[in-house]
C-alpha cells in the first residue's frame, strides 16, 4: 500500500511520457492506475497492424491514427478525471525545447532507438530533470535512473555501434548468411530500386558485351521495351552467374577457402518451370488494396518454410516482376523496409540464391525477415513487468529518495532464484563528455578531409548534435538555424566543401574546436590532431574521436535474428552483445555473470563487493524500445568488482 505522502506526490506530479509503443502502452496505464492525476506523452509514430499483439491500448480501427492520442483515449476511458496530454509529434522538434521539459517533475523514456535517447538525456541534464529509462528485448529489459550529478547520464557508457562488414566479404567472399542478406539488401535492392547513383560496390559491367564500349554498359539498366521476365533473367544470370565467374578467376582469394558455384537460369528452371511463374495479373486483381506478394503470386503460404533453390529463384523472378509491373513508380525512390513484403520476399530469395552459391544454409523468410530488420520478437509480459518498475521508480524520485534508487534488470531465466536483478546506479563518469564536459581529441589529416565531413561523420553521427553550432576561437565556420540570413547560409554552405586547412579559420593540428548544440544547450571542446594516414577497413571514417567511447561490436550467431523491428540484440555465450539500431538498447557490464544464447540457461551472477567507480568502466553495449526495439541490460562475464553489491529493490 502507498503510504499517504506517496499518494501527495503521486498526485501533485507533472510526468512527461516519451514514447506510447510496447513500453509506452503498459506504463501510461500504470500511471494511471496508480494515481498520477497529469501525465504528458510525446510519441511520432501512428499504429500499425503488427503493434496489436503487444501494445493493448490499441485496436484494429486505430490502425494508421497516431499512437500518442489514441493512447490518452483509451485511458481516458477508464480514468476519466485524470489529465492526459498528447503530443502526435517528433521528441526533437524545436518545440521540446530545455523550457518545456523544465515544467515536468519527472521523464519516463520508453523509446526505440539511440538518436532521441541521447537527445531526451541532453535535454533532462540541461533542464536538471530526472530520467527514468528503459527498454526490453524478448524477455530481457532494464530500468535506469540518471539525475544529473547524482547518478550517471544516459551517455556516461559507450553505446553499442551497428555491426559492418568489410565490402570484400560482403561482394567476393561471403560465409555467413547475414553477410549474404546485407549483400541482398545494401547493395543489390539498393542497385535495383533505389538511388541509381548512389555509389555500389556491385560489378555492373555487362558479361555479354562485344567491345569496349558495350564493356561500360550497366547491365542493371532496364532495355527500352525489354520483357521484365527478360530483364530478370539477365539480372539473375549476371549476379549469380557471370559475377562469381569474375570472382572466381582470383586464383589467390580461394586458396583456403570453399570455391563458390555460378549459378544460372539455364541451371534452374526449364521452359515448363518459367511458365507456372505467376502473373502480375494474378496479383492484386481482388483487392486492389492488398500487398503484392510473390508468395501469393506463385502459392507459398509458410513464412517459416525454407525454399529450395528453384523456389527461391521463382520468388527472385516474380518479385521483380510485381516491381516493375506494379510499383513501378516507386522503382528508384525504394530503401528496404522490413514490413513491405515483396522487398522481404526479393532479398530473402536473393540471398538464398547466393548462400546456396557459397555453400551456406539456406533461411526461411521469417528467419530472414529478422535478420534483415534487426528484429527480436517482443513479449507482452516484459513490458508490462518493466513498465512496473518505471512507476516505482518514478515514485522514489519524486520523493528524493535517492538512496533507494536502482537499476533493475529483467532476465528470461531466474539468477540466484531471482529474475529481476537490483543494482546500485553509477556514480556520473569523469570521462564523460556530455555531462562532465571532458575534452576530446580528434585524429584527422587536416589537409584531406572536408568540413562536411566532420559535421556528418563526427558532430552528427557520434556527437548526435542537430543544430550543431563550431567555432574556432572567435570564427564561427559553420551553423544550422532557421532565423539564418541567406548570405550567412552560403557562407556556411561553403565551408562545408573545403578541407580543415583552408577554413578562412584554418583547422590544423594543435586546434581547439568549440562544437554546441543550441538547443540541447550541449557544448565540447575538440582537440585537433592531425594525422596522415588512416586504414580503410578499420577506420573507414578517414578521422577518428577518442574521448567519445563506443562498446566494441561483436558478430551475432548467424541462426538469430535481431530486433522486433526493434533494435535488437541477442546474447552469444560469455560475450557482448550486437544491438542495431536499433532491438532495444542493450548494455553489458564486466561482472562474473555469462549471458548464454536465448535458448540456453543463463548462469547465475554472483555477488560482488562494492568497487571504485572506474573500475565499472568496461560497461559495453546497449538496446531500445519494443516498437522495433526496447531497451536491456545484460552482465557479461569479467571483472567481479564491476558490479555493487545487490538489494532487494
Amino acid at each position: 500500500m502507498a503510504s499517504e505522502q506517496q499518494f501527495a506526490v503521486i498526485k501533485g506530479a507533472k510526468v512527461l511520457m516519451v514514447g506510447a509503443g510496447g513500453i509506452g502502452c503498459e506504463l501510461l496505464k500504470t500511471l494511471a492506475l496508480s494515481g498520477f492525476q497529469d501525465i504528458h506523452i510525446i510519441d511520432m509514430d501512428t499504429i500499425e497492424v503488427s503493434n496489436l499483439n503487444r501494445q493493448f491500448l490499441f485496436r484494429q480501427s486505430h490502425v494508421g491514427q497516431s499512437k500518442a492520442k489514441v493512447a490518452r483515449d483509451a485511458v481516458l476511458k477508464f480514468r476519466p478525471n485524470i489529465s492526459i496530454t498528447a503530443y502526435h509529434a517528433n521528441v526533437k522538434d524545436s518545440d521540446f525545447n530545455v523550457e518545456f521539459f523544465k515544467q515536468f517533475n519527472v521523464v519516463l523514456n520508453g523509446l526505440d532507438n539511440l538518436d532521441a535517447r541521447r537527445h531526451v538525456n541532453r535535454l533532462c541534464l540541461a533542464a536538471d530533470v530526472p530520467l527514468v529509462e528503459s527498454g526490453t528485448t524478448g524477455f530481457l529489459g532494464q530500468v535506469t535512473v540518471h539525475m544529473k550529478g547524482k547518478t550517471e547520464c544516459y551517455e556516461c557508457q559507450p553505446k553499442p555501434t551497428r555491426k559492418t562488414y568489410p565490402v570484400c566479404t560482403i561482394t567476393s567472399t561471403p560465409s555467413k548468411f547475414v553477410h549474404c542478406i546485407v549483400w541482398a539488401k545494401d547493395l543489390l535492392f539498393a542497385k535495383l530500386f533505389g538511388d541509381r547513383n548512389q555509389e555500389n560496390d556491385l560489378n555492373v559491367r555487362s558479361s555479354d558485351a562485344a567491345s569496349s564500349s558495350q564493356q561500360t554498359e550497366d547491365v542493371f539498366e532496364r532495355r527500352k521495351d525489354e520483357d521484365i521476365e527478360k530483364y530478370g533473367k539477365r539480372i539473375y544470370d549476371h549476379v549469380f552467374g557471370y559475377n562469381i565467374e569474375v570472382a572466381l578467376s582470383n586464383e589467390e582469394t580461394w586458396k583456403n577457402r570453399n570455391r563458390p558455384k555460378p549459378i544460372y537460369c539455364r541451371d534452374v528452371f526449364n521452359d515448363k518451370t518459367i511458365k507456372q511463374n505467376g502473373s502480375t495479373e494474378n496479383n492484386g486483381g481482388v483487392d486492389d488494396l492488398a500487398p503484392v506478394s510473390a508468395m501469393a503470386s506463385l502459392g507459398l503460404k509458410n513464412p517459416q518454410d525454407i525454399w529450395s533453390l528453384m523456389e527461391n529463384s521463382r520468388i527472385f523472378i516474380e518479385s521483380l516482376k510485381l516491381f516493375f509491373g506494379k510499383r513501378e513508380k516507386d522503382i528508384g525512390n525504394l530503401s528496404f523496409d522490413k514490413d513491405d513484403q515483396l522487398a522481404v520476399e526479393f532479398v530473402t530469395s536473393a540471398a538464398n540464391i547466393r548462400a546456396a552459391s557459397f555453400g551456406i544454409p539456406l533461411h526461411s523468410l521469417f528467419e530472414a525477415k529478422g535478420i534483415a530488420g534487426n528484429i527480436v520478437h517482443a513479449v507482452a509480459t516484459t513490458n508490462a513487468v518493466i513498465a512496473g518498475l518505471i512507476v516505482i521508480e518514478a515514485i522514489k524520485v519524486l520523493q528524493n529518495d535517492t538512496k533507494s534508487y536502482r537499476m533493475t534488470y529483467c532476465l528470461e531465466h531466474p539468477s540466484r532464484k531471482m529474475l529481476l536483478m537490483p543494482v546500485d546506479p553509477f556514480e556520473p563518469n569523469k570521462s564523460c563528455y556530455v555531462c562532465s564536459e571532458t575534452p576530446l581529441t580528434l585524429e584527422v589529416n587536416t589537409n584531406r578531409s572536408k568540413l562536411r565531413d566532420f559535421v556528418d561523420k563526427i558532430v552528427k553521427a557520434k556527437l548526435g548534435m542537430d543544430f550543431p553550432l563550431i567555432m574556432h576561437k572567435s570564427s564561427l565556420l559553420y551553423e544550422v538555424g532557421d532565423d539564418l540570413e541567406e548570405d550567412m547560409v552560403a557562407n556556411y554552405a561553403a565551408n562545408l566543401d573545403k578541407v580543415l586547412s583552408a577554413l578562412p579559420s584554418p583547422i590544423t593540428g594543435g586546434t581547439m574546436l568549440t562544437v554546441e548544440d543550441l538547443q540541447q544547450e550541449l557544448s565540447c571542446t575538440i582537440n585537433v590532431k592531425h594525422r596522415d594516414e588512416f586504414d580503410e577497413e578499420k577506420e573507414p571514417d578517414g578521422m577518428v574521436l577518442f574521448g567519445w567511447t563506443q562498446s566494441p561490436v561483436v558478430e551475432k550467431d548467424k541462426s538469430i535474428p535481431i530486433g522486433n523491428g526493434e533494435s535488437t540484440s541477442k546474447a552469444l555465450q560469455t560475450v557482448p552483445m550486437e544491438a542495431d539500431q536499433v532491438v532495444d538498447d542493450i548494455e553489458t557490464f564486466s561482472t562474473e555473470a555469462e549471458v548464454i544464447s536465448d535458448s540456453k540457461k543463463r548462469k547465475a551472477m554472483s555477488d560482488a563487493p562494492s568497487a571504485d567507480n572506474e573500475s565499472r568502466r568496461n560497461k559495453l553495449e546497449e538496446l531500445d524500445d519494443d516498437d522495433e526495439r526496447d531497451d536491456i541490460l545484460i552482465l557479461e562475464d569479467g571483472n567481479a568488482q564491476a558490479l555493487r553489491k545487490k538489494r532487494a529493490i
